[in-house]
């Protein structure tokens, strides 16, 4: 995939820490680096002013429906169940058979629906969250954008406790979940997890989970609620928005709305660096430090470091591939990854990060850093470049030594191709 050159906007990057960056100055010299001068001393960056969870309002918002369902009010959004009042979950079974791969059905002790009047009401899944309440830090990004969307403290109550409530199940292989939009069939969008996801939460995993609150408060309609799926591990489309069914089934295939398209429905989050936005062009006096920030998510395989590569180019550089020789070998130069905040700073009241999931329950310090799937700063200062026309990359590099956008270079896996951001010495 080829490089992004529009991404990353300032305005998504509202969960960076104040204060948390520091910075790294250039250590190449003109030889290695294209006609770049010798480095200078290093120097701190200008703490950036954004905080590490994202507010509600301020999540980039990729939402579906005509109307949008959030944009609902009054006796339309009540008689949409999207009030925590009105808000109803039905559990039901597929009855789907079909020669050779489903033989028999899936079933369910008991259903749970509005006909019956036993579909899960919000006060019954509160009631839930005072014994099987979870926390835990995520940062939400699409599949098919170039940035991420924003990053929360998200609460609720894991998926396995919910399905519980309808007994034994039997012959079920996967889970399919879908919200309100506005009961039209051509636009529902369907998500859906293997059992063994739903069930089998492995210790120090994160559980897929059903929430009602981001960064301690209820979750408004903008972002989804008044319940929410959220399933960490993965890309946006798997958290689904204004939860109201549960379908269990036998059929192993996946058919989410996101396996149309030639998307991947299973991937994971991408461990990826993204650039904060600057005016391509940007101009700066000789002598004059060029500071540059961004931020990292951590997918499954984490992040070992983020660095960037910065060359001297002409008026019109040809625009270089991921896979490109002269980018691969760089050279690329480490960045300072922003440290572990004081959480009791950083964390709505009433929450202990000892008590969130990710976090050691003793210490209160994240068992890793960043977090898995959520997302922290860096930052980098370059001195002592020479007059001319330059640009500026930046990639991660995961635990397992991947560097961006490998190992999934693929968009329809996640878009996750490298940044580049231009600028002028004069």
């Amino acid at each position: 995939m080829g490089e992004d050159l529009k991404s990353g906007s300032i305005t998504r990057r509202d969960f960076i820490n104040a204060g948390a960056a520091c910075a790294t100055t250039l250590a190449i010299t003109e030889t290695v680096s294209a006609n770049l001068a010798d480095s200078a001393p290093s120097q701190k960056t200008p703490p950036l002013s954004k905080p590490f969870l994202t507010p509600g309002k301020d999540f980039g918002d990729v939402s579906r429906g005509d109307p949008k369902p959030h944009k609902l009010t009054g006796d339309a959004q009540a008689k949409a169940k999207l009030t925590p009042d009105t808000w109803r979950l039905e559990i039901t079974a597929d009855p789907f058979v079909k020669e050779p791969h489903t033989k028999v059905p899936a079933t369910l002790a008991k259903s749970l629906t509005i006909a019956d009047g036993t579909a899960l009401d919000f006060n019954q899944l509160l009631e839930l969250g005072k014994k099987h309440e979870v926390h835990f830090l995520k940062a939400m990004q699409c599949l098919n954008i170039d940035s991420p969307l924003g990053q929360g403290l998200w609460t609720g109550v894991p998926l396995r406790e919910v399905l519980k409530l309808c007994g034994r199940m039997n012959n079920v292989r996967r889970i399919y979940y879908w919200g309100f939009h506005n009961n039209d069939a051509k636009q529902v969008f369907k998500s859906s997890v293997t059992y063994t996801n739903a069930m089998e939460t492995p210790p120090n995993e994160l559980p897929v989970f059903l929430a009602y609150k981001l960064n301690g408060e209820a979750i408004s309609p903008e972002r989804g609620g008044p319940v929410r799926m959220i399933v960490p591990w993965s890309h946006g489309y798997k958290s689904i928005k204004w939860l109201q069914h549960i379908f269990v089934t036998n059929d192993p295939r996946n058919n989410d709305t996101y396996a149309t398209g030639n998307n991947d429905p299973e991937s994971f989050l991408k461990s990826a660096a993204y650039m904060d936005k600057s005016p391509d062009g940007k101009k700066f006096k000789v002598g004059e430090a060029v500071d540059i920030s961004g931020t990292v998510i951590s997918g499954p395989s984490g992040v070992k470091r983020v660095e960037y590569w910065v060359r001297k180019v002409g008026d019109k550089p040809p625009t270089l591939g991921d896979d490109s020789p002269e980018l691969l070998q760089g050279p690329w130069i480490p960045c300072e990854l922003q440290e572990q905040p004081d959480w009791n700073n950083i964390l709505p009241e009433g929450i202990n990060a000892n008590k969130v999931l990710g976090f050691d329950k003793k210490t209160g310090k994240a068992l890793s850093w960043p977090l898995r799937y959520s997302m922290c700063s860096y930052s980098a200062t370059i001195k002592g470049l020479k007059e001319g026309q330059y640009e500026v990359r930046a990639r991660s590099v995961d635990l397992n030594d991947f560097a961006q956008p490998e190992p999934r270079p693929t968009q329809k896996s996640g878009r996750n191709g490298i940044q580049v951001r231009r600028f002028e010495i004069t």
